[in-house]
């Protein structure tokens, strides 16, 4: 292939915050307008399933995640935009790898793992509400990212295991039954997950400390100047090494604003004042952008009509792909 294939999940839970705003939408709204890249964005709703059984939760979350992206400029032109459940060929792919995928290989999953420990720990059967999902899931994400044949995934370093399996589960298939998938590459990003929350933590919705991406102004200062910062006296020289404050200040600056925002740490900015101009930083950022989400958000069936044409584009590469493995399994009409 001449160009990259680039693929993101996007998990249809919750609301986005300013950790997945520079961690991942920004790079990826910024390769989307790449023309060497053929970009895939979708909504997990498949994925949130594992996780969110409130019906009005998860059409929620996919309207305010797809009024994000296309209100930060997302190129739906050149990028394909699509809701996972839009295109029934990647369950009926997963299905497909799931009858060669190795159960040893899944048992070896973080999250499973995870779950089952916990479960021991407080004494209940290891399999204690675990569900197939849970269970299976890398396969699901594995049929995401090898239907479009994507040569690299952005992923966080959490992720990397999943990546690994759908390379050992592309692997696994093409030995039996021809190359029909490109091995994916993970495409790590080290500072994506150090982007702290207001206590100082990484920012993530399960420490409850997250800074929400589309507050308004006035909400956007205050939970701001709520992060915490350690007692030093306007004066006294601060780190910017050991503050979760310049931490959020610097994903949003320029090189130059992020050597001024040091020196004035050094030379003891008071951290009202630093709070400030972080603050005016991270909002002069988003105003334009807020402006058109919240006109995104009063307008669902445009958001709707945009996801149904990614499909429609998704599932010209996919019908056709998943025709020619059906054949290859033997799945074929008798005359």
């Amino acid at each position: 292939m001449s160009k990259r294939t680039v693929l993101t999940g996007i998990t249809t839970t919750g609301t986005p915050h300013l950790g997945n705003y520079v961690g991942a939408i920004k790079p990826c709204i910024q390769a989307s307008h790449d023309t060497s890249v053929q970009s895939y964005y979708f909504l997990a709703d498949y994925h949130a399933l594992v996780k969110n059984q409130d019906p009005e939760r998860m059409r929620q979350s996919t309207l305010e995640i797809a009024a994000t992206w296309l209100a930060l400029g997302l190129d739906t032109e050149r990028a394909v935009f699509y809701r996972q459940s839009d295109v029934p060929e990647i369950p009926e792919l997963t299905w497909i790898l799931t009858c060669s995928t190795a159960k040893g290989l899944m048992n070896r999953a973080h999250a499973y793992k995870g779950a089952v420990q916990e479960n021991v720990e407080n004494g209940e059967d290891p399999d204690f509400a675990i569900t197939m999902g849970l269970f299976s899931y890398p396969v699901l994400m594995a049929a995401d990212i090898l239907m479009f044949n994507s040569t690299h995934v952005p992923v966080g370093k959490d992720q990397v295991q999943h990546l690994e399996m759908a390379r050992d589960i592309a692997q696994r298939f093409n030995h039996h039954y021809g190359d029909f998938f490109v091995l994916p590459e993970a495409v790590v990003e080290e500072h994506v997950a150090l982007l702290p929350g207001k206590d100082g933590r990484k920012m993530s919705k399960s420490y409850n400390n997250t800074i929400p991406l589309w507050l308004p102004e006035k909400q956007l200062r205050k939970a701001i100047m709520r992060i915490v910062t350690n007692s030093l006296e306007p004066g006294e020289p601060k780190d910017p090494a050991d503050s979760a404050l310049y931490s959020i200040f610097a994903a949003f600056a320029s090189q130059q604003q992020r050597e001024d925002m040091q020196q004035a740490y050094r030379e003891g900015i008071a951290w009202g004042q630093a709070k400030q101009q972080t603050f005016e930083l991270i909002n002069d950022e988003l105003t334009q952008a807020r402006e058109r989400y919240e006109a995104l958000m009063a307008e669902p069936a445009h958001i709707e009509e945009t996801l149904l044409e990614g499909a429609v584009k998704a599932r010209a590469y996919a019908t056709p792909f998943l025709d020619r493995i059906r054949d290859a399994v033997g799945i074929r009409k008798l005359t």
